[in-house]
């Protein structure tokens, strides 16, 4: 019996799979603890109408983070940071600080998890990697000054 999934089952499939099924571990397990529904032409074009969905979805991403990779690609963000005598910042320069800048400069908003940056301890430019999606990301610079 064809049944597409409600919920994940270990060993069996994912959710909104469609899967094929004894008929008693149906009949008897499944669709009593509505963990499945029989997949008629309704259920059917659900799972349909989700996959499409879903696929729009990835796609509008995939170009939201290509136009932001765009913008960002090979600018030099300026960061301020105070310094002894010897140029050796008080603290360092974090992946926080530049997705700030990087939020202030552009108007994107970037996790500062996404961002690949080894923490500037003195005055110079850094280069910087950020990930945006999947294969996509952009190269740019930081310059740490006064």
């Amino acid at each position: 019996m064809k049944v597409v999934l409600t919920q994940d089952i270990k060993g069996l499939g994912k959710k909104g799979e469609l899967i094929n099924a004894s008929d008693g571990y149906c009949r008897n397990y499944l669709l009593p603890r509505k963990l499945a529904v029989e997949a008629n032409k309704q259920a059917m074009s659900e799972l349909k109408n989700r996959e499409s969905a879903e696929k729009h979805k990835i796609e509008t991403e995939k170009a939201a983070a290509k136009e932001t990779a765009a913008r960002l690609e090979g600018k030099t963000v300026r960061l301020t940071a105070k310094a002894g005598s010897n140029g050796k910042l008080f603290g360092s320069v974090t992946s926080k600080d530049v997705a700030e800048v990087i939020s202030k400069e552009f108007g994107i908003d970037i996790d500062k998890k996404k961002i690949v940056f080894e923490d500037a301890k003195s005055f110079g430019v850094y280069p910087v990697e950020v990930k945006l999606y999947n294969g996509i990301g952009a190269s740019l610079f930081v310059s740490v000054g006064e």
